[in-house]
């Protein structure tokens, strides 16, 4: 067994993962990092944001080409397979692989495959196909991420049935569909099958969709999502799956049974501690695989830490990114923050993005505050580009313009929040709706929202 030493082993190549590792690397540590996969990138690249947003972007395409009548022209609408589009979506995920994998190349980062364990609170062995290695650590970041959470009454050995990972390499594109699960994984998968032409049934255990967003906000996307002929079903579990050769049928404990072609569990995740021989450090995850951390990231052994998706809240790729960056920061002795104001990003059809406090958030805190909007219907730009639905929507102080929070729905959603989200974060007077109205956007642009909306809430002030 080959023995090496190094200053920080990180365990893991997701977003915390890669982050924490070239940031150590760049301040001049020895730094190791084990992969269990084949290749780079973690469940970010391979399973979860990288593959399902590359097929979101096709299945938008589709829906663009089928819905313009300037293409008529051209032809009848088209309808793709599911394995057609999810084919063109894996270029993304070579392309991201092959960038990964020269990072740690180009910071002479050495990558070890296989699954390491601790054998004690420094040393870990890595067991990979080509034998086994010894890592002895000052210091260690796990950041070994998540995976879909699969209850033992469901059998995922059959082949109609899959979760949120198996789901991508589908073979044939199913007629019916029933996704369990009405969180974030669940409505973007909802959008991206329906917009195939696949009739779906959303579960959702709550009474209403992604309870976290702006009521408004998880309105209209249940509107949306019904209009593309998704039929929600609300505060349901379900009692029971069967598989046969034809289909699936869900048993609700409502008594309802449903009947189709295949099954997408979408529930919850859990985090990959299963391996890590965590009882040998004294270390214990929760009932999901989640490690507990304090405000610098540390785990109660204080020279090991953890980040990004294995410590659960927010679980966004974006979020890991960044713990992994200011967890390597503390451990490096520098300058770092704990990661706590992340803009929401949801990359359903279409997408969904939000940053600060909700309208439901403020009134329970008894918060005075006022509404600004923007209909992109009435912007030039969504106008030009086709694409009107949706609305920005800006919470503010009555008094001060203090901006508590921004809320976007429609095409770049995702991207314009950050307009929003860099203002909100200034200091004092910078942060107010004036900003937008004395700062001059291109036209025609979808920024230029920000304008439009700042005005409509200054006109219901005055």
């Amino acid at each position: 067994m080959a023995v090496h030493d190094y200053d920080v082993v990180v365990i893991g190549t997701g977003p915390a993962g890669e982050s924490a590792a070239i940031n150590a690397a760049k301040h001049g540590r020895r730094v190791a990092v084990v992969e269990k996969q084949l290749q780079v990138g973690g469940n970010c690249t391979h399973w979860g944001t990288i593959p399902s947003k590359a097929l979101r972007h096709q299945v938008k395409q589709i829906l663009s080409f089928n819905t313009n009548r300037m293409f008529r022209d051209i032809g009848e609408p088209r309808w793709f397979s599911f394995p057609r589009v999810m084919e063109r979506s894996r270029v993304t995920i070579d392309q991201q692989v092959a960038m990964r994998t020269n990072f740690y190349a180009r910071n002479r980062i050495d990558l070890f495959r296989g699954v390491a364990r601790f054998c004690d609170a420094h040393t870990l062995t890595v067991r990979g196909e080509e034998g086994t290695d010894e890592l002895v650590a000052e210091r260690i970041v796990i950041a070994t991420g998540s995976r879909p959470y699969r209850p033992a009454d469901i059998d995922f050995r059959h082949p109609r049935i899959y979760c949120s990972d198996t789901i991508l390499s589908l073979n044939h594109t199913p007629r019916t569909l029933i996704i369990f699960g009405a969180g974030v994984i669940g409505c973007e998968y909802a959008s991206i099958f329906s917009g195939l032409g696949v009739k779906v049934d959303l579960i959702n255990s709550r009474d209403r969709l992604l309870s976290f967003l702006d009521d408004e906000i998880s309105d209209a996307l249940s509107y949306h999502l019904r209009k593309h002929g998704v039929l929600i079903r609300h505060t349901e579990e379900y009692e029971r799956v069967e598989g046969d050769d034809a289909g699936v049928t869900v048993h609700l404990k409502s008594g309802k049974r449903l009947r189709a072609d295949a099954f997408l569990w979408a529930n919850g995740r859990t985090g990959n501690t299963d391996e890590l021989g965590l009882e040998a450090i004294g270390l214990t995850a929760n009932g999901r695989g989640q490690l507990a951390v304090d405000e610098h990231y540390r785990t109660s052994l204080l020279h090991i830490y953890a980040a990004g998706d294995v410590i659960g809240w927010p679980s966004l790729a974006s979020a890991a990114y960044d713990q992994g960056l200011n967890a390597c920061d503390e451990l490096l002795d520098r300058e770092f923050r704990y990661v706590t104001d992340v803009p929401t990003g949801i990359y359903t059809i279409p997408e969904i993005s939000s940053f600060g406090r909700t309208e439901r958030e403020l009134t329970e805190a008894r918060v005075p505050y006022e509404v600004a909007q923007a209909f992109f219907k009435d912007t030039a730009r969504a106008q030009i580009t086709g694409d009107t639905v949706g609305m920005l929507k800006i919470l503010f102080d009555q008094d001060t313009l203090e901006i508590y929070g921004i809320h976007c729905f429609g095409d770049q959603a995702s991207e314009i929040v950050h307009i929003g989200q860099a203002i909100m974060q200034q200091e004092g007077a910078a942060n107010t709706l004036e900003y937008f109205v004395s700062t001059t956007f291109n036209y025609p642009t979808m920024a230029e929202a920000y304008r439009v909306a700042a005005q409509n809430g200054l006109n219901r002030l005055f």
